[in-house]
């Protein structure tokens, strides 16, 4: 996708989630600008969502990943973030998603 990655991963309790973004961030923001594939790319936003998952849905969730292209054809990013954020009743402010 042009403005977002959708990543499934397993994170041992005693990783600090935040910490773990970081560090993915760090790593792929070095490897983008070292290989030069990516020169419009100037760097990650600050944010990121994360969502748990029922290990009955796993394979449901990784399909979904595989078909994201096809399914921001019909629901963008934005749209489809802010639904799951309601659908779960998490509570944000909108400026935060633009």
């Amino acid at each position: 996708m042009e403005d977002h990655i959708h990543i499934m991963s397993d994170l041992h309790p005693t990783v600090c989630l935040s910490d773990y973004i970081k560090d993915i961030k760090v790593a792929t923001s070095k490897w983008m600008k070292e290989i030069g594939k990516f020169p419009a790319f100037e760097g990650w936003q600050s944010g990121y969502g994360a969502f748990t998952y029922s290990i009955k849905e796993k394979d449901n969730v990784i399909n979904y990943i595989k078909n994201q292209k096809e399914h921001h054809k019909t629901e963008t990013f934005y749209d489809e973030f802010r639904r799951l954020l309601i659908e779960n009743g998490i509570e944000f402010e909108e400026k935060y998603l633009l």
